[in-house]
């Protein structure tokens, strides 16, 4: 044994390191089920500020979970959904320090279960480093979609969802490049109905819902996917209303707040990507007014004018408009009339030539 000094204790002692590989990876599924509580001070559309994940060792599979006040109950319901579906029990749930953790409802529901609790020393984040990594990984995507549609933060509960709805689809080194949904299931998930978070959903309204004249679909965002219908959850922020719909075309290409028209009081706005149809309108009446600086612009002054048009020995006559670029006959002045050179057929020179002719008769 080493002497110890107390003075080097005293002035030098830092912290462990940690290891960088785990060793103790469960074998079969529900053996070890990491977990923690997220939290965030931008209330989500439906007003939480938290979400809980659990994880499980063998298949790396996250459950959404929000309120933290709520962690109880929540438990529950993911303890008995996965033990349905594997036909196994929990074994063991290793998580932080944190306070939710240890209400007496919650420990002696695991003593009368047989399930360890293991959970991380003060101070020590870093002993429930699947669960942490887990939520880093949940949150930068999370914050990347968010930003790459500009989207405002009161969505991150959608984004949330739906990033962990796409992690359990995506191959994974830590299970051999398998999917956890693969893992957990045994069948390999599909992925043909994905779609961009955050696009311009266009949702078909059905025929029992609106007029003849009425629009066919309603412009909304795309925020995720239902694990209850199969269907796109749609949210309209005009009427600020979150919907399930199948009949639906994405443009994936679209946002619907623009980058220097997002609003930092959270509040969604409309028409911020419609074009400004005013300014493409072309006037009735005619062309519109040169708009080019410095050169004199005159109004102008033609008119739409009507010609009949005979079409065949039916003699029907139909009205096709044309534009006149200047003023119409009818509006020329009496002098500039008067100036138009008359023309006089053959007939009429020789009929006035015979009236000067003097008859030979005449002469009586």
């Amino acid at each position: 044994m080493s002497e110890v000094c107390e003075a080097c204790q005293l002035g030098k002692q830092a912290s462990h390191p940690f290891p960088t590989q785990t060793t103790n990876v469960s074998s079969k599924p529900l053996e070890v089920i990491h977990s923690d509580v997220w939290t965030t001070k931008t209330e989500s559309i439906g007003g939480c500020k938290y979400y809980m994940s659990f994880i499980d060792e063998h298949t790396r599979k996250v459950y959404f979970m929000k309120h933290k006040g709520e962690m109880f109950q929540h438990f529950l319901n993911f303890k008995a959904m996965v033990e349905k579906e594997k036909g196994v029990s929990i074994k063991c749930l290793r998580f932080d320090g944190g306070g939710e953790y240890f209400s007496n409802e919650f420990s002696e529901y695991l003593k009368e279960h047989g399930i360890q609790r293991k959970y991380s020393c003060s101070y020590s984040p870093q002993q429930n480093g699947v669960a942490e990594r887990k939520n880093k990984h949940i949150v930068e995507i999370t914050r990347a979609m968010l930003n790459e549609k500009n989207l405002l933060n009161y969505f991150w509960a959608k984004a949330v969802t739906t990033a962990i709805y796409i992690m359990n689809r995506t191959p994974t080194t830590a299970i051999h490049g398998v999917t956890p949904e693969e893992k957990f299931t045994g069948k390999k998930p599909d992925v043909s109905h994905l779609r961009m978070f955050g696009c311009i959903a266009y949702v078909h309204v059905p025929n029992e819902k609106r007029s003849k004249l009425d629009p066919k679909v309603k412009k909304c965002i795309f925020i995720g996917y239902s694990s209850k219908q199969k269907g796109y959850k749609c949210f309209n922020p005009s009427i600020q209303k979150l919907q399930v719909n199948r009949d639906v075309v994405f443009d994936e290409m679209i946002s619907w707040y623009s980058p220097l028209k997002v609003a930092e009081d959270g509040e969604a706005r409309n028409g911020d990507v419609s074009s400004n149809v005013e300014q493409e309108s072309q006037l009735i009446s005619g062309p519109q007014e040169s708009s080019i600086s410095g050169s004199s612009s005159t109004p102008w002054k033609g008119k739409l004018r009507y010609s009949n048009i005979v079409h065949g020995s039916s003699q029907t006559s139909s009205r096709t408009p044309h534009v006149d670029d200047e003023s119409s006959d009818s509006e020329k002045s009496v002098g500039e009339e008067s100036k138009i050179p008359s023309v006089t057929t053959p007939r009429a020179q020789m009929a006035k030539k015979v009236l000067k002719t003097p008859d030979n008769n005449s002469g009586v």
